[in-house]
C-alpha cells in the first residue's frame, strides 16, 4: 500500500513549486534580454521569435506525452530528471556561440520543462488528496511559481545590465540544484503505472506539426511568402498524419478520456487564451519600451511590475475563493480582466498615451492571470478521470504553452511588418496585436460562461458535491 509521509510536505511542496518557478522564470527573464540578445548574436525579429518559441514549441508539444510518461514511469522520476536536464541545458545556453545554436538549446530546455510540469501537478495530487487542501496547495504552488513572473523581468533587467544576456541562463543552475535537494526524499513519490503506453511516433508527428505551423506564422509576419506557403503545406500534411495516427493508436497522444470529460474543452481553451495573451504581450511590449521609447533593460523590468506583482500574491486569495465557491467565478473574472487589460494597453499604445495609463492595463492583465490560472489548474485536476491527473495536467499545460507559442508568433508578426512603415505605424501594429489578444480572451470567457454542464465543479452549487466524490476516490491506495 503506497503512501506519503506527512512530515516533509511543506518542503516537498516548496520544491515542486520551485521547479515550476524555474520553468516560468526562463520564459519571462528572456523577454527583457531580447534587444541585448539581438545586438550580441545578430538576427531579425523572426530570430528573436524563434529564441522564444523554440522553448515553447518543444515545451507545449512534448507536454502532450509528458503527462502520460509521468503516469507510466512515476512522476517523481520524471520531475527530477527534467530539473537536472534543465540546469545543465541552461549552462550550455549561457555559452551559446550564435543565435541558432541558442534556439536548439532552448528546445532542449523546453523538453526538460515538459517533464517537470505535469509531474509536478501529479505530485501535488498525491501529496494532497483531499480537494479542499489540494486547492490551497495549488494556490501556494501558483503563488511561488507566479513569483517567477514578478521576478523575471526585473531579474532579467538587472542581469542584462550587469553581465549581458548570458547571465539570464546562469541563474537557473543554482535554482535547479536547490530544487533537486528539496525533492530528493522518499516523501516525493508517485506510484508508476507500467501498463500506460506512449505512442512515440504520434508524439514526433505532433511536435513536427506544431513546429512547422509556428515557422509558417513567423515567416508570414516577415512577408516571406514562399517560406510561408511550404511551411503551412508541410504543417497541414504533418497534422493530417498525426490525426490518422491518433485514430489508429491504442494509446493516443491526446487522451480521449480527458478530452471527453464534461467541461474540459472550455477550460483548455481558457488556458490557451491566457498563454496567448501573456506571452504575446511579454514579447511585443519590451520591444516597444526599449527600441521605440528608449527604456533601459532595468527600466523595462520595472515597467512590468504592475503586471507581474499580482501573480506573486493574488493566487493565495484565488485559492481561498476556489476552495469556498469553486473555480468558475475566478476563471471568468480572470479572463475578463485579461481582456480588459490587453484592450486598455492596445488603446494606450494606439493613442501614444503616457505610461501611467499603460500601467493600469498591465495591472488588470496581471490580476487576470493570477485569478485565472490557479482556478483553471484546480478545475482541470478535479475534472480529470481517475488515474489520469498527469495526462490532464500535461494536456492543460501543453495547450497553455501552445497558446504562448501562437501569441509570440502571431502578435510578433505585427512588430515584424510595422517597422517598415515608420515609427507611428510600428506603434499601431503593436496596438493591433494587443487588441487581438483582448478579443481572444473575450471569446474564451464567453465559452467558459456558456458551458456549464451538470456535475462540473464550476460553481458553488456543484463544487462541494464534486469535492466529496474526489475525496473518496483520491484516498484509495
Amino acid at each position: 500500500m503506497s503512501g506519503v509521509s506527512p512530515a516533509p510536505k511543506p518542503y516537498a511542496l516548496f520544491g515542486i513549486a520551485l521547479g515550476y518557478f524555474m520553468v516560468l522564470l526562463d520564459m519571462t527573464v528572456l523577454s527583457v534580454a531580447e534587444p541585448d540578445l539581438s545586438h550580441a548574436l545578430g538576427g531579425s525579429v523572426a530570430g528573436l521569435q524563434w529564441a522564444v518559441t523554440g522553448y515553447t514549441v518543444a515545451f507545449g508539444a512534448l507536454l502532450l506525452s509528458a503527462g502520460a510518461a509521468a503516469d507510466r514511469y512515476g512522476a517523481h522520476r520524471l520531475f527530477r530528471g527534467g530539473v537536472a536536464v534543465f540546469g545543465a541545458g541552461s549552462l550550455l545556453c549561457a555559452v551559446a556561440p550564435n543565435l541558432w545554436t541558442l534556439v536548439v538549446l532552448r528546445a532542449v530546455l523546453g523538453a526538460a520543462a515538459a517533464a517537470c510540469v505535469p509531474s509536478s501537478m501529479a505530485l501535488i495530487t498525491r501529496l494532497h488528496p483531499e480537494p479542499r487542501r489540494r486547492a490551497r496547495a495549488v494556490a501556494v504552488w501558483a503563488a511561488v511559481s507566479g513569483a517567477a513572473l514578478a521576478a523575471g523581468p526585473i531579474a532579467g533587467g538587472l542581469l542584462v545590465g550587469l553581465a549581458g544576456w548570458r547571465a539570464v541562463f546562469l541563474v537557473n543552475v543554482p535554482i535547479a540544484a536547490l530544487t533537486l535537494a528539496l525533492v530528493s526524499g522518499s516523501a516525493v513519490r508517485c506510484p508508476a503505472a507500467p501498463a500506460r503506453r506512449i505512442d512515440y511516433a504520434g508524439q514526433v508527428l505532433g511536435c513536427v506539426a506544431v513546429a512547422l505551423g509556428t515557422d509558417a506564422l513567423i515567416a508570414l509576419g516577415g512577408r516571406n511568402w514562399s517560406h510561408t506557403a511550404w511551411a503551412f503545406g508541410a504543417a497541414i500534411a504533418a497534422g493530417a498524419l498525426f490525426a490518422a495516427r491518433e485514430r489508429r493508436s491504442a494509446s493516443p497522444v491526446l487522451s480521449r478520456a480527458v478530452l471527453r470529460a464534461p467541461g474540459m474543452g472550455a477550460m483548455l481553451l481558457a488556458g490557451a487564451a491566457v498563454g496567448f495573451t501573456l506571452s504575446g504581450a511579454l514579447f511585443v511590449l519590451p520591444l516597444l519600451l526599449q527600441q521605440r521609447l528608449g527604456y533601459s533593460a532595468v527600466g523595462t523590468g520595472l515597467a512590468f511590475l504592475p503586471m507581474t506583482l499580482p501573480t506573486a500574491f493574488n493566487p493565495l486569495l484565488t485559492g481561498r475563493i476556489v476552495a469556498r465557491t469553486g473555480p468558475r467565478g475566478p476563471v471568468l473574472a480572470g479572463l475578463c480582466l485579461l481582456a480588459a487589460g490587453a484592450g486598455a494597453m492596445g488603446a494606450v499604445v494606439w493613442a501614444g498615451a503616457p505610461y501611467t495609463l499603460l500601467a493600469a492595463g498591465l495591472a488588470a492583465a496581471g490580476f487576470g492571470v493570477s485569478f485565472a490560472l490557479p482556478a483553471l489548474t484546480t478545475a482541470i485536476i478535479a475534472l480529470a478521470p481517475e488515474g489520469a491527473a498527469g495526462a490532464a495536467g500535461g494536456l492543460f499545460n501543453a495547450l497553455r504553452q501552445l497558446g504562448a507559442t501562437m501569441g509570440v508568433a502571431v502578435l510578433g508578426a505585427f512588430v515584424t511588418v510595422a517597422p517598415h512603415r515608420g515609427a507611428g505605424r510600428a506603434d499601431r501594429g503593436i496596438a493591433w496585436a494587443l487588441l487581438l489578444a483582448a478579443a481572444v480572451c473575450a471569446l474564451a470567457a464567453a465559452s467558459a460562461a456558456w458551458r456549464r454542464p451538470e456535475g462540473v465543479p464550476l460553481s458553488a452549487g456543484a463544487y462541494p458535491t464534486r469535492r466529496r466524490g474526489l475525496s473518496r476516490s483520491s484516498s484509495r491506495p
